[in-house]
């Protein structure tokens, strides 16, 4: 399943609010709503757009989080320089883009759906269906990613809680519209993932092994690098002359995943946003949760030799990848060993040459995680350490981390100016008691005498320690 940007202009109406603030107007003296609605086939041209909006939101969401997180490093100045201690103002300007992204995704599948469908008598019900998904999706993001927003403009500040609910309705809606088989499976993907964010176990592994009747569902959103809707995140760790990302140096056999080979107009990797390895990931943390750490690991040992192993690898010339950003000039560029902390014993095939010939990506999911490392795990803190770890390999650069190391944005100040039901709670961050500050997520020692790379911290291990906490673990919690 693939979400494509096409070459469609779309011309949003001047009453179409597209943030809850209503910052961000798309005007236009010639159209108004009356006219729009009428336009032959509207439903299809307002899908695009939806699609398109997904694309753009879906790049605010990764190109911060993963920052947030401990996946990857600011190593230049184009983006957010407080993201990576973590700080996390609420008048921080890339906030507020998080916010508006995501308000306008929720907001023009709202108009689609209550103006666009109405009107449109062509409208098909996998198209509606669409719509309810791409509404579904907003209020996930929302729920996920924030301690709070409001659910309409200048609205009251729902809770994850109730966000996550609004996503439930839509997505069962959703699917009871849609006649593809394959999306009606992505759909109830993104419907586990919901019950997880809820720590619904009991639903959440009723939708996993639903959605796994397709062992390599996948969804994509595609990007569109001549019509103004680049993959931002392969800028950052790819197409950009100099390497503005770096990613942790355990995590460094994973970048690029996103990258060109051809032109960089032409050549814009997708974002995989629903895919089936999910499924298995909740599932085998339901079955750890519940201490049947026998059948867990038939599930992770599954998910590697049913979906990993065959997900696509590519050969990439990469050896212009100097990590000559600037803010850390002690990246390891040839194949040393790495510790994950100092406690931790040196690992090999972690940081790779790329000088020495042709490196493998994996565009989809990868991970160093085997079959031994699985059966050696005797305890639920063992095995639930390398469900995270998996998580976090699995998931990289796709946005997810943040959520799985329990940060949260907070409502934007902009919002809160504007906004009268926001309280000086929504503008403060989530940031777990746990999290190392100072940069320390992305911390590391480079020991060029040895050859032994050794973070600072092993971030799972650090949510093992802290599994009671709140913030995380949500069939623990």
């Amino acid at each position: 399943m693939k979400i494509f940007l096409k070459k469609t202009l779309i011309i949003l109406s001047a009453a179409l609010v597209l943030s809850s603030c209503e910052l961000t107007k798309v005007e236009s003296p010639n159209v108004t709503d009356d006219v729009y609605v009428t336009t032959p086939y509207i439903t299809k041209s307002w899908i695009v757009g939806l699609r398109r909006q997904l694309a753009l939101t879906l790049n605010q969401v990764i190109v911060n989080t993963e920052l947030v997180s401990d996946n990857y490093f600011n190593n230049r100045t184009l983006s957010s320089k407080v993201f990576d201690i973590p700080q996390i103002p609420n008048y921080d300007l890339d906030v507020n883009n998080i916010q508006s992204a995501v308000h306008r995704l929720r907001e023009l599948s709202e108009f689609g759906l209550s103006a666009v469908v109405p009107a449109d008598k062509s409208t098909l019900p996998t198209e509606k269906a669409e719509m309810l998904f791409m509404n579904a999706y907003a209020h996930l993001l929302s729920a996920e990613l924030f301690v709070g927003l409001p659910g309409s403009a200048k609205g009251p500040v729902l809770s994850p809680n109730e966000h996550y609910n609004l996503a439930l309705s839509a997505l069962e809606q959703a699917i009871a519209l849609q006649t593809d088989p394959n999306e009606k499976l992505a759909y109830t993907l993104v419907k586990a993932r919901v019950y997880y964010g809820l720590g619904n176990a009991t639903k959440a592994k009723e939708a996993a092994l639903a959605a796994m009747a397709n062992k390599l569902l996948l969804k994509q959103v595609f990007f569109d690098g001549q019509n103004s809707a680049p993959n931002d995140f392969q800028t950052y760790i790819f197409s950009s002359t100099n390497n503005e990302f770096a990613p942790l140096p355990r995590l460094d056999f994973l970048d690029p995943k996103y990258f060109h080979t051809t032109t960089i107009a032409q050549d814009q990797k997708p974002v995989s946003f629903v895919k089936s390895e999910e499924a298995y990931l909740i599932l085998a943390e339901a079955q750890v949760s519940e201490n049947d750490l026998g059948t867990a690991k038939t599930t992770l040992k599954n998910l590697l030799s049913d979906v990993v192993q065959k997900r696509p690898v590519f050969s990439l010339d990469d050896k212009k990848e100097t990590r000559n950003g600037g803010n850390r000039t002690d990246y390891p560029l040839k194949a040393v060993k790495v510790k994950f902390d100092a406690n931790d014993s040196p690992r090999e095939g972690y940081v790779l040459d790329r000088q020495a010939g042709n490196i493998a990506i994996a565009t989809i999911s990868g991970t160093k995680v085997t079959t031994t490392d699985i059966d050696l795990a005797q305890s639920q803190d063992e095995l639930l350490y390398l469900v995270y770890r998996l998580r976090q390999e699995i998931f990289f650069a796709e946005g997810r981390r943040m959520t799985d190391l329990g940060i949260r944005f907070p409502v934007s100040n902009t919002e809160q100016l504007n906004n009268p039901n926001v309280r000086p709670e929504h503008g403060v961050a989530q940031i777990p008691a746990f999290i190392p500050l100072n940069r320390a997520m992305d911390d590391f020692t480079n020991d060029t005498g040895s050859g032994i790379v050794t973070m600072k911290y092993d971030m799972n291990k650090v949510l093992i320690a802290n599994k009671k906490a709140i913030e995380i673990f949500p069939f623990l919690n």
